[in-house]
């Protein structure tokens, strides 16, 4: 699966303003913005990402995935450490 057909997944099933998606082969890096995990704790937000993707990790579409999420403003507080 592509990026951009993984980026249609989860935004079809998530509620994101924002969502990069790095992928080479099986392994996926995802970094997904919603306003929706201002009340979830970390473990919780990387569940909701890992909720639509549980099918290709399960048919090995997908083998390794790295998740942060973030609110907005942690979002806009965390991306300028993380600009070169």
């Amino acid at each position: 699966m592509n990026t951009e057909e993984l980026k249609t997944l989860l935004n079809d099933a998530l509620s994101l303003e924002e969502l990069l998606v790095k992928a080479e082969g099986a392994n996926v890096e995802i970094i997904a913005v919603s306003e929706d995990f201002k009340d979830m704790s970390r473990v919780k937000r990387q569940q909701a990402v890992y909720g639509p993707l549980n099918p290709l990790i399960a048919d090995g579409s997908i083998h390794a995935v790295s998740i942060k999420a973030y609110t907005p403003e942690d979002w806009a507080r965390d991306k300028k450490l993380m600009m070169p």
